[in-house]
């Protein structure tokens, strides 16, 4: 998505992609997942050393974005008839 927001790759590399989806998803939500156990545990690391955790605010708001963007894939992936009626309003 940040690729075709940007400018970088067009609608074909998205329809391209759609075919691995069975690769995709797994791999967005394991990386989320990863993502999550590695932050909560270098900010328990910093608060058990008593230091501060650099880029907090900046790692929430990624990590935030990272969400939203996984779980908007799944939504989409796991209701289509949703996703048909919203297409349909398009």
């Amino acid at each position: 998505m940040a690729l075709i927001v940007t400018g970088v790759a067009g609608a074909g590399l998205m329809m391209t992609m759609m075919r691995y989806e069975w690769l995709t998803l797994p791999l967005g939500v394991g990386g989320l997942a990863g993502a999550y156990a590695l932050f909560f545990r270098e900010r328990r690391r910093c608060d058990a050393a008593g230091c501060r955790l650099v880029g907090e605010r900046g790692t929430w708001a990624l990590l935030g974005v990272a969400t939203v963007v996984v779980g908007t894939a799944l939504l989409l992936k796991f209701f289509p008839s949703w996703t048909a009626g919203l297409l349909q309003r398009l």
